[in-house]
């Protein structure tokens, strides 16, 4: 059996992971990875291939930066010869990025099965290119692969067949249980040597933010007002860090501790030990569920609604007042313990290696 793994940006490598070593614990399965390039920075990308051990990609297809339309193209472009020599059973792809989408599209006009991990999540937000990725995927996808209840729902409502849809779990979390294991909080941050004072992270770059100067300045706002009350740790994501210098704001942000965007397992360790994040990302609003941390994210909508019915976050406004409450108000409550959610339990990337392998068990359509 041979399976093909499409990844490009950083979510895609860390659902990988998990997958990857099921993958390889199976006689009989030929699995090889071809990376996009979508994220083409070394501390975005190759890190995460060693932190993770992933395995080597057999294609780079080095598409670099672009427009959605322009990378997505080029994706396709450079792929579909690949697939059509190749010929692999199972193509996979993760999450919602364009990657996601572009190996998609590629694979199923050559008639080639699409398995799509993290199917089924819905934020209802269209103007998110990375809801249209997730929508256009799952059209396309016959095996899906749904880490929560709330994802199962949505595609049983968009008419998909329940034979193809597969309640397997939150892959995330099988990397993230992995990862604390091996983190080490990286050099200058806080409580390194075991102080317990208390500490904020903050994640922003999607374009609704961070393209919006409004927006932009009122996010930024509420972090630099919340730094004089703790330190607000700020790995700085390169489409943010642009933003930061084309407004004015980076001198600003001096009392922020400002870096480059963190190695993962580095990234795993510095949010381990926060008392709050304030985010606009995905998979931060899943982590810090798992580990019972207040989390801000600053958006209208997610993809990921068990995360505030269940877990630890609050979605908020992009208004310096709004995010300031909020925050003060997590930070002044004692941190609780991570909740119980079913199949969040570091076993999903071995139900996905069983649905993709056929196991009568495992393929069973979801209740």
């Amino acid at each position: 059996m041979k399976l093909a793994s499409v990844v490009g940006a950083r979510p895609n490598f860390m659902k990988l992971a998990p997958l990857a070593t099921a993958l390889d614990r199976r006689p009989g399965v030929e699995h090889f990875v071809i990376h996009t390039g979508q994220h083409y920075d070394a501390a975005m990308s190759d890190t995460f291939f060693r932190e993770l051990r992933l395995p080597d990609p057999r294609y780079h297809l080095a598409v670099g930066s672009g427009s959605h339309a322009q990378q997505t193209a080029a994706i396709m472009e450079r792929i579909e010869p690949i697939l059509a020599d190749e010929r692999p059973d199972i193509v996979i792809v993760y999450g919602d990025v364009n990657s996601t989408v572009a190996a998609a599209l590629t694979a199923a006009k050559l008639n080639l099965t699409v398995a799509h991990v993290e199917a089924g999540l819905r934020s209802r937000d269209r103007t998110m290119p990375e809801e249209v990725n997730r929508i256009v995927t799952d059209s396309l996808a016959t095996i899906l692969l749904a880490p929560s209840p709330d994802a199962v729902s949505n595609l049983r409502a968009e008419g998909h067949d329940p034979h193809e849809i597969h309640f397997v779990g939150n892959i995330m979390i099988d990397v993230l249980r992995f990862a604390l294991g091996q983190a080490q909080r990286p050099a200058g941050a806080p409580n390194r040597d075991g102080d317990s004072a208390p500490y904020v992270v903050a994640t922003i770059h999607r374009p609704a933010n961070v393209d919006d100067p409004v927006n932009f300045q009122e996010i930024m706002g509420a972090l630099l007002e919340l730094s004089e009350q703790c330190p607000v740790v700020f790995p700085v994501h390169p489409r943010t860090r642009q933003r930061l210098e084309k407004q004015g704001i980076y001198a600003r942000a001096a009392q922020l501790r400002l870096s480059d965007p963190l190695p993962y397992l580095e990234m795993t360790a510095l949010v381990a030990g926060a008392n709050l994040v304030v985010t606009d990302s995905g998979g931060l609003q899943e982590e810090t569920t798992y580990l019972g941390i207040p989390c801000l994210t600053v958006r209208s909508t997610t993809e990921r609604p068990i995360t505030c019915t269940e877990g630890t976050n609050r979605l908020v406004a992009a208004n310096r007042d709004v995010i300031v409450a909020a925050a003060r108000e997590a930070l002044a409550r004692p941190l609780q313990g991570p909740p119980i959610i079913d199949r969040w339990d570091g076993r999903t990337g071995e139900r996905i290696a069983a649905v993709l392998c056929g196991d009568e068990e495992a393929a069973e359509p979801t209740r």
